[in-house]
């Protein structure tokens, strides 16, 4: 696709004032049934129907403000952060099959969530300073998790909040410390007026329809994940599958020492067996996700 030429014709958003006034052109753009959708993508993977392509895109833009208004905890400009988003959509209309099975609004989801936080990222200079996978989880899963467990959302965090998300996050304490005080201050209300008229953001972004579409879509996302794991789990022998169901797949995980009681082996053991079996798991679930066409390009 050439990126340009649909960009070139999508609203524009040059200044933050401007911001309210693009809200409002894209709202007016409308949604697609399914056959539409199937149509519309057809036509530009057959036929490369640049009108068709325009139409996918356009369609889906409500869904980048949404999904690009989550991430304005971070203090970049709001603006930027649709663009990156736009971005992203772009690329997913691009290797978007209609032949799948699902909509395009599931699939675009991980492209557009790809771009923004790879524009996050680099913002912050993360990724200059190596970070490492699980690094990243905690920059973008720290306030999910401080209000799961009732942190203090401003200021510093107790010991016993930096031990739960370490634990939960694999990292380590003084890094949940260092990135808790970098994400500190930098928190924007979603009241925050854009535009000249004191315009709030909940005034733009909801609409119960692109709403029902974005639930539509996670609700779908969700489903093609609990698919890849049934299928990926069948490739675990009967105790792997046993040791990290207990472990990592409920609620209630069992502790080491239970398991070593149940298995007649030592603690030791039923880690690396832990381990082992979620690094298989997690492994073929990856080429599954990838041979689905469900996960972007690196």
């Amino acid at each position: 696709m050439a990126t340009k030429t649909l960009n070139r014709d999508l609203p524009a958003i040059s200044l933050e004032g401007s911001l309210s006034s693009y809200l409002g052109k894209i709202k007016k753009f409308p949604m697609l049934s399914a056959e539409e959708e199937y149509m519309l993508a057809k036509s530009w993977r057959d036929r490369g129907d640049l009108k068709s392509a325009h139409k996918l895109v356009t369609s889906h833009l409500r869904l980048v403000a949404r999904m690009a208004m989550g991430y304005r905890g971070y203090g970049l400009p709001v603006s930027e952060l649709i663009s990156e988003g736009n971005i992203g959509l772009m690329q997913a209309v691009k290797k978007f099959d209609p032949e799948k099975g699902f909509r395009l609004a599931t699939y675009a989801m991980w492209w557009i969530k790809a771009s923004i936080q790879e524009y996050v990222l680099r913002s912050w200079s993360l990724v200059k300073m190596g970070t490492t996978t699980a690094q990243k989880k905690l920059f973008f899963n720290l306030k999910k998790i401080k209000n799961q467990i009732s942190a203090n959302p401003m200021g510093d965090l107790n010991d016993e909040h930096v031990e739960e998300i370490s634990k939960r996050l694999k990292v380590k304490k003084e890094e949940v410390v260092s990135m808790n005080r970098r994400l500190s201050g930098k928190e924007h209300s979603l009241n925050a007026p854009v535009g000249e008229d004191g315009d709030q953001w909940q005034d733009w972004i909801v609409d119960k329809e692109m709403d029902q579409e974005l639930k539509f879509a996670q609700k779908e996302e969700m489903d093609h994940r609990k698919d890849l794991l049934k299928d990926s789990i069948k490739i675990l022998n009967e105790r792997e599958k046993q040791i990290l169901y207990s472990r990592r797949l409920t609620d209630d995980p069992s502790t080491l020492e239970d398991l070593s009681k149940k298995f007649k082996i030592s603690r030791e053991r039923i880690r690396q067996i832990e381990n082992k079996a979620f690094e298989k798991l997690q492994k073929h679930m990856l080429n599954s996700a990838k041979s689905k066409n469900l996960l972007t390009a690196n």
